[in-house]
């Protein structure tokens, strides 16, 4: 899962299509992504995965931590929105959606 500000691409063929992963390397954004694009190289920042047999250094293990307390908002927020009933057969208009969506997040902050 690829995390761009607020954006998830669930995978790359989307993210890829809608050129986010060449937006970003333009303008020098760091996509976080999960241990699924360690070697991915560029613009990825993944989590430091250890050796088999061996532990993590503790300044490793602070930066996955880092790592993890900054994906954490987008996971929950995707989470979230997968709740709703409504988007999950959604046959409209992608602008649309980023309407609906913005009301969703707008009844679900202030309900």
């Amino acid at each position: 899962m690829i995390e761009i500000a607020g954006y998830v691409a669930a995978c790359d063929t989307a993210a890829r299509t809608d050129r986010i992963i060449a937006i970003c390397e333009e303008l020098g954004i760091a996509v976080l992504a999960d241990k699924g694009y360690v070697g991915a190289g560029g613009i990825f920042e993944t989590p430091i995965k250890r050796t088999a047999g061996c532990e993590l250094p503790e300044k490793y293990r602070a930066f996955n931590k880092g790592h993890a307390r900054l994906r954490v908002a987008v996971v929950r927020g995707v989470a979230k929105l997968k709740t709703w009933r409504i988007f999950r057969h959604a046959r409209c208009s992608p602008n649309w959606l980023t309407s609906g969506v913005a009301a969703v997040l707008t009844l679900t902050v202030y309900t």
